[in-house]
């Protein structure tokens, strides 16, 4: 298997810094996931739903589709009644990997 150089999620991003588009190559969905959690979300708190969103919306209208990614991407935590969601760290994850989702 040959590995490609990660490209920029940069370049995702219009010049007004909102979302082009969500990426349907799970590889770039991947990395745009992690920069967005890095950039939006603080590892030491909770967040309620609506933060989530209204941080998400800041980058692309559709902040659902999102908010889902980075929780089944396991990017974001979220408690069994859906109120608070966290950060966590992928150390379960080798750099690069897609983890599989059930």
């Amino acid at each position: 298997m040959t590995s490609h150089p990660s490209r920029p999620v940069a370049d995702l991003f219009s010049a007004d810094g909102l979302l082009k588009a969500i990426p349907r190559r799970p590889a770039r969905r991947e990395a745009l996931l992690a920069h967005l959690a890095a950039t939006l979300f603080d590892a030491d708190r909770s967040y309620r739903e609506s933060e989530v969103n209204d941080a998400l919306r800041t980058v692309h209208e559709d902040f659902s589709a999102l908010r889902r990614y980075l929780v089944i991407g396991g990017f974001l935590a979220r408690t069994k009644d859906g109120a608070d969601y966290r950060r966590q760290q992928r150390s379960d994850t080798p750099e690069g990997a897609i983890p599989a989702v059930a």
